[in-house]
Parts: structure tokens; sequence; C-alpha cells
């Protein structure tokens, strides 16, 4: 596939911060790049091999990344191939109407005069993070690294609206497990529990690797860092930590929550056990009564009164009675 082929989201040069008008092809954007003061931006969405083997020959991209890139299912990291930066960023959105987290990856190539986006699946809208950096001239300015910067300041700030969502969805998990007037019979909330503690580590093995990155381009020891942005990626991982604070606050209360639900449980067991019991010897009386008259022997002398029958019936009724006034006083029913 030609160069021609490659269908483009987004080509965009930037000189001295400002985006120049148009479109342009590859071949023209990479030419125009290498000017003073001067960086093109590609974004890709889930290209093929042969659509990304444009791209890759005229950066000059390392193999392994261009693999990691096409093929995907990467945790996030951050790598350095022959000076250039890729990073890999996993997004996250909630879906309301399911109840779950849905995960998407986007993978980031930076070079002196180039950045490379592709996303896969879902990922989070780059468009509005491109109109946000062209009107911030003072960050733009500084490069490929700012853009990097817009984008995971983007990619971390999608995380609070997920974590609002399960913070919703644990708040009901608990008014279900402590609820006072929770119905005997109330649908076991065991399963949603597992479901949420699942997700909630997923979004956690999602976004606390990404810390370490963060730490060193806040830190500016990656090859072309910009010595303005040290404190906008200081800010960024500031907020990823106060986030994945929260991730671990929810695991813990999951945690908390599954063990007080499986001790009620335990409880409500035992209550039914009692109560089984309980009416077990209540109806083991007659039983046991009947099955003696049943065995008919002619020597028993209440057989022969006229009141014998209806006496032996008051008497089992009157003790079953009893054994329930006293199961019931107990608490056994």
């Amino acid at each position: 596939m030609g160069k021609d082929d490659l269908v483009i989201v987004d080509c965009a040069v930037y000189t001295d911060g400002k985006r120049r008008d148009g479109q342009l092809p590859l071949e023209q954007a990479l030419e125009a790049a290498s000017e003073p003061d001067s960086f093109v931006w590609i974004g890709l969405h889930e290209p093929t091999h042969e659509e990304f083997e444009a791209v890759r020959e005229e950066f000059g991209l390392h193999e392994l990344a261009v693999e990691d890139a096409v093929s995907a299912h990467q945790r996030p990291k951050l790598e350095l191939y022959d000076g250039d930066l890729f990073v890999v960023l996993k997004t996250a959105r909630y879906d309301d109407v399911a109840e779950r987290v849905e995960f998407a990856e986007l993978q980031i190539f930076v070079g002196a005069n180039y950045v490379v986006t592709v996303r896969h699946g879902q990922a989070s809208a780059l468009r509005d993070v491109r109109r946000t950096i062209e009107q911030d001239l003072g960050r733009i300015r500084c490069g490929p690294m700012a853009v990097l910067h817009a984008v995971m300041d983007r990619v971390v700030d999608d995380y609070v609206p997920v974590i609002d969502g399960l913070d919703n969805d644990m708040a009901e998990i608990e008014d279900a497990v402590f609820a006072t007037d929770r119905p005997r019979r109330a649908e076991d909330p065991t399963r949603r529990i597992f479901k949420l503690k699942h997700e909630v580590l997923d979004l956690h093995r999602n976004t606390e690797p990404l810390l370490e990155p963060l730490s060193r381009l806040a830190a500016g020891q990656i090859p072309g860092a910009h010595p303005e942005l040290g404190s906008y990626f200081r800010d960024v991982e500031d907020h990823l930590k106060r986030e994945v604070s929260s991730i671990a606050h929810v695991r813990d209360l999951l945690s908390d929550a599954l063990d007080a639900n499986l001790s009620q449980v335990t409880v409500r067991q035992n209550d039914d056990m009692r109560t089984i019991s309980a009416w077990l010897a209540i109806g083991g009386f007659p039983t046991v009564v009947g099955a003696i008259y049943g065995m008919n022997f002619d020597n028993m002398p209440e057989l022969r009164t006229r009141y014998g029958y209806y006496t032996v019936l008051v008497v089992m009724a009157v003790l079953c009675f009893a054994l329930w006034r006293r199961f019931k006083k107990i608490g056994w029913l």
C-alpha cells in the first residue's frame, strides 16, 4: 500500500506554535516539519500493518514499537528507541447503562519534529485536545513534548468520571449489604461485588503503571524533555496519584463489603438451620406418638376409653404449641 492510500484522521504542521492552514499530504507535512521551529502531528485510528508502513518509513520508527502500536493490548509504559519516545496509555470510559468500565488503547510516538498518535477502540477523542493546545501558544511552542503532555493530561482527566461511576456502584452495594430493612429473600449482592472488584482491579492495572513514566517526565529525565513542561507533567502526576489512591480506596471498600456480605450469608444460613431444627422438633413429637400407636398394641389402656383418642390429640397439640412458643421466644422461629 502506498503513501497516498494511508488513511489519516488528522495531519497538521505547527510552526512557532501556530497550525498551518489546510491539511497537508504526508510527504509535504514531513518536509514542512523539517523547517525551524516546526513539527508535524499525525493522528491515526486502528491502522493495519500495511497502512502504518508509510509512516514507519518516513519517520524511521523502531519495528518493535510499530508492532506494539498495530497489535495493541499493551500495558501503560514509556520506552526509548534511539532517542525517540514510545508511550502507551490506557483510556477508560464508564458505561452508565451497562454499569461497566470500557478500556481502549492509545500509543504516541514522539520525536524531535513529529508526533504520531495511534488510537485503538473508543479511546479519548483527541480532536478537543488539538483545539485546546492550539489555543495555548505558550505551551505548544515547546514542541512535540507539549502534545504528549496534552494527551496524557486528557487521558488522566478522563479517569475521574470513571471513578465517580465506580463510587456510585460502591454506594449501591453498601446500601444492599448494610441495609437494616433488607428483606431476607433479597438478591445476594455477591456476584455484583465480584464484578465490580474485577473492574476496579483492571482500572488499577491500567493506571498505576503510568506513575513511573510521569515521574521521569516531570523530573526531566527523558531525552528531549522541555524544562518549561516539568511543572505541567508534575501536575498530571499529582492528579494521577490522587486517582490511583481513590481506586485503591474503592478496592478496599469492596473487600470489606464482600467480607461483611459473606458474614451475613453465614448468619442467615445459621438462622435457617435453627428454623428448620425448630420445626423438625415440633413435628417430631406427633410423629413419634403416631408411630407408637401405629404398632396397634391391644393393651394400650387409652384405646379402651371413650375419650382416649381425643385426649391424645389434645396432649400432642398442647406440647407442639408449647414447643412453638419456646422456639419463638428464643428467636429460632
